[in-house]
């Protein structure tokens, strides 16, 4: 069979775009990270995936940032709208993510996230290495990096026995 000159294009195409997704399977973090985002967010805590809310939890959220789950990380209004603008065009709009907000806003109580740390001991949010569920470095030792695989997983000293297993 003879292939055409642009069907070998397209085939061309089809396999870069099918292993750069294999290159990021586990990576959660755009490509095009707004280092405003990056340095704002990561000052305090760790600057969590946008595709972890919704784009209405993000919107919320950069609206009052004077009461940001108790702490004042107001920010200049340029600077607002630029990380605004990139969350709306980052935020979860995948099958992990519905369009239902979780309570308050908080990653910790979306649905998603509770089915998958399910498993976990309730007590080990407690423990003084994860101090809170919120705390995704504790366990994801890569989630700076954006990759929450959980081949990745790295227990903390303590709590591996914590692990309510299948």
């Amino acid at each position: 069979m003879r292939l055409l000159p642009r069907h070998v294009a397209v085939l061309a195409l089809w396999l870069t775009a099918a292993a750069s997704s294999q290159a990021d399977s586990g990576r959660l973090l755009p490509r095009d990270m707004l280092p405003q985002y990056q340095a704002e967010c990561s000052a305090c805590h760790l600057a969590y995936p946008p595709g972890f809310l919704p784009a209405a939890s993000w919107t919320r959220m950069m609206g009052s940032l004077d009461k940001h789950y108790g702490s004042d990380a107001s920010l200049d209004a340029a600077t607002v709208q630029q990380i605004s603008g990139w969350l709306q065009s980052h935020a979860g709009t995948y099958k992990r993510v519905t369009s239902e907000p979780p309570p308050d806003d908080r990653i910790t109580r979306a649905a998603w996230f509770e089915r998958k740390h399910r498993k976990l001991d309730p007590q080990v949010w407690k423990h003084a290495s994860v101090k809170s569920a919120a705390n995704c470095a504790a366990c994801h030792t890569r989630a700076d990096r954006g990759d929450y695989d959980d081949d990745n997983i790295t227990m903390p000293k303590g709590t591996s026995a914590w692990w309510k297993g299948e």
